[in-house]
This record gives C-alpha cells, structure tokens and sequence, in this order.
C-alpha cells in the first residue's frame, strides 16, 4: 500500500545494504526498488534505471544467429575486432559524424563500460606526471566508480554554471596544472540531456590540444538529441562532436540504447589515427609495443578480456551496415523516447517540479532519454525518499557529481498508458501531500 510509511522505508534502505542513499549505486536503487515492491504489493515506476526500452533491431539479431549458425561461438574473435565490423565502424562515424577514422582505429568492447574502464587505465600510464582524469558533470555515476577503482586522481566540475564563455576560464584553470591526462563526458549527457553547442566544443576541443589531454566522448545516445534529425547517413546535419576541434579524442559508440542491443554487451572505441600512434616511453617499455593503439589492443583488452562477443560483432557490424545504407533509421526508432519525455515532463511541471538543467546555454534541452527534475523545498535526499514513498525509483543527482538538488528521470520503462496514468496519479498525490 502506497504511500510506505517513512520509518519502513529507512528500515528498508538499511537492509539492503545502503549506507549513504546519494553514493548508492543505481543497481543498488534497483535493488531497494524491489524489495519496497514486496512490501508495499505495489509496482513501482520505474525511472532509475536507463534499460533500452524499445525492441533490439532486428537486422542485429538475424545477423547474430547467422553468425552462430555459422559456428563463430567455437573460435575466438580478433581481440581487434572483425574485418566487417572495423570497415563498418569507420563508415558509420563518417556517414553520420563527418570524422575520418580508419577501420584500424576502431575497437570493439564489451559495451562502453569496459571501453571506458580499460582506456582509463591506459591514460593513467601514458605519461606518469598525468595522473588526473577530469570529469565535466554530471555524469554517468559508473564511470567515476570506475576512475575511483583505478586509483586515480580526480578534478571534476558541475557544467550548469559554466556554460558558453564561461567554460574556457573554467576548463583552462583546472588544465593548466599539467596533472590532467583525460576528460571524460557524455553527449546527450546522462543524466541532464544537456548538449554541447559548437562553440563548447570548440573550446573543449582547443585546450585538450594545448594541454595534451586526451578527450573520452560518450555517444551513447548518439543521434538523440532530437532538435534537430540527424539520421541522414552522408548528409548534414551531422552528429556534433570534439573530433572536429581537436586530433586528442576517442569516442565510444554503444549499441545498447541506438540499437536497443544493451544485452549483448557490445560498443566501439573509436580512436583519431593521431592518438592511436602516438608513442609513449612508457607504455612502450612497459608493454613492449610501439603505439598507443596497440597497447590498448594487445595490452590492455586482451588480460581484460581477450576479445569481444564474436557473434554480437557480427550483429553491430549488419546494424552499422543498415544504417550507413539508409536501411535502418535508428535515429527515428529512438525518437519514440523524445515522444514520452515530452509527456513525463508536462506531468512533473504540472506537479509543482521544475526542469534542473533546462537549455543549452540559452537554448530549450531535448525531449530524450533523460530529464533532471527538482521539487520546491527539497534537497536531493528528502526528495529521492519521498518519490520512493509513492512508489516512484530515481537516482539523485549527487550520485552523477552534480552540485544541483534533484532526481534523475529515465523515461525509458514508461513505456504504456497504464504506466503513464500510474505515474500521473502518484505524482498528483505526492504533490498533494508535499
């Protein structure tokens, strides 16, 4: 029964193991999710959790069971990644970002996380006095756990402050201590869908270069910011990205949420030719290769996990494939998220909640994947607990570094009107009562 008294809830958060709700894990919010479920013997909605919530392409599943047919489950896959998907990698990028990256460049993972995980690693080393990875947040929580794992030295920043101009003075005061080895963000950034303009980028892009640090640009949700359609392979406008500003990036491409394959675990590193050859005293004593690229190939990916998937390299590799052909407009499939962040916002504003990160230095943010909402009165902790009262699952956004008080909405298990209308009525109570 809805609304969960408070001190169950406490009770709760105790027993699975939270010692600190804001630090929690979204695994760990999915877990308490749960077992409030069981004890309230109500649903929850679920918005903490960024599941894909459209159907897998199916481009992608036939080539996979093709391939497994054929008897790839029996051999190990090139650590570097298949022919096809290297070839199809490089087309895609161009088709669909305008950036020249040869096949070469182009690395599968076992989705973006070890992608990410593995190359901070190999930042870490590449020149010993760089020891610091900056994070421009808010960001995916599971990143910075990863930079915490690795032992690195951190500087990060809330980006809602320091939009446009403002970002140069900031970035170049954090950079010029010379420590910095990489900066990492997403765009669409999770969780505040914000999106760097141009000029941003620019900036990003010019300093990286000046102080030779190495960019990590999360694509997830490549293609979802939804102003404007950018799902015309060849044709502008094309998919904004720090590779037109500076030869220091590398991009992970996820297949989880652009092609709704977050199962089979699969992503691109997409490394500038300029980055892949760079040499490293370093790395090159201590792994004995000659290049930054083979070092993360041979060196780093192969104890990790000598490879990925071979049967879902073939499926990236038909998708990839389908969507550079004009075949598959994954841009369009995904708009179907737009559609119901539109509809959850108008039902928190409706609600007394506010949008926390609203525009795009002056710009209105998409409709997409997520949206950050605030309620008047309440820090992150209070408001995070009393949306769990009404049978409603966030992340608040300390967790992603921001220094704003507020949730984190994923719409993408809002997938139903039985959901919506669940949602909208829970949402009135909880406004009824706060």
């Amino acid at each position: 029964m809805l609304p969960i008294e408070r001190d169950v809830l406490e009770k709760s958060i105790g027993e699975v193991g939270i010692t600190n709700l804001l630090s929690a894990t979204i695994r760990q919010i999915c877990t308490l999710s749960k077992a409030l479920e069981n004890i309230s013997e109500e649903n929850f909605v679920h918005l903490e959790l960024g599941n894909p919530g459209l159907p897998p392409e199916a481009v992608g599943i036939d080539a996979e069971m093709d391939a497994l047919k054929a008897g790839v489950a029996g051999v190990y896959p090139d650590i570097a990644g298949i022919k096809p998907l290297k070839e199809n990698g490089s087309k895609f990028v161009k088709a669909f970002l305008d950036l020249d990256i040869p096949p070469f460049c182009i690395i599968p993972t076992v989705g973006s996380m070890q992608g990410t995980f593995t190359m901070m690693l190999l930042l870490k080393q590449r020149i010993p006095e760089k020891d610091t990875m900056l994070f421009i947040n808010p960001g995916f929580p599971a990143q910075r756990n990863q930079a915490k794992l690795l032992g690195f030295r951190t500087e990060d920043f809330d980006i809602y402050d320091y939009r446009g101009e403002k970002l140069a003075e900031k970035l170049e005061s954090i950079l010029k201590s010379g420590r910095v080895t990489g900066m990492i963000y997403s765009n669409p950034n999770n969780p505040a869908w914000t999106n760097f303009t141009d000029e941003e980028l620019k900036i990003i892009g010019e300093l990286a270069t000046k102080y030779d640090v190495i960019v990590m640009e999360d694509l997830a949700y490549l293609g979802m910011d939804f102003r404007e359609y950018v799902g015309s392979p060849g044709k502008a406008p094309f998919v904004s990205s720090i590779g037109k500003y500076t030869d220091n990036y590398i991009l992970f491409i996820s297949a989880s949420k652009i092609f709704s394959y977050a199962g089979q675990r699969i992503a691109l590193v997409c490394m500038s030719k300029e980055v892949y050859e760079r040499k490293y005293p370093f790395l090159e004593k201590f792994y004995e290769m000659a290049n930054f690229g083979d070092c993360y190939v041979y060196g780093v990916l192969y104890t990790a996990s000598s490879g990925t998937s071979h049967s879902a390299q073939y499926a990236l590799a038909s998708m990839l494939d389908a969507a550079c052909e004009g075949k598959l407009d994954f841009v369009g499939n995904c708009s179907e998220y737009g559609r119901r962040a539109h509809i959850l916002k108008e039902l928190f504003k409706k609600n007394g909640f506010h949008i926390v990160y609203s525009d795009d230095d002056g710009r209105d943010i998409s409709d997409g994947f997520f949206f950050t909402a605030a309620y008047p009165g309440m820090d992150s902790e209070q408001l995070q607990k009393e949306l769990l009262r009404f049978g409603i699952a966030t992340i608040a956004l300390p967790c992603t570094g921001s220094v704003q008080d507020g949730v984190r909405i994923c719409v993408s298990k809002v997938d139903s009107d039985e959901v919506f209308s669940q949602l909208s009525e829970r949402l009135k109570l909880f406004h009824n009562e706060h």
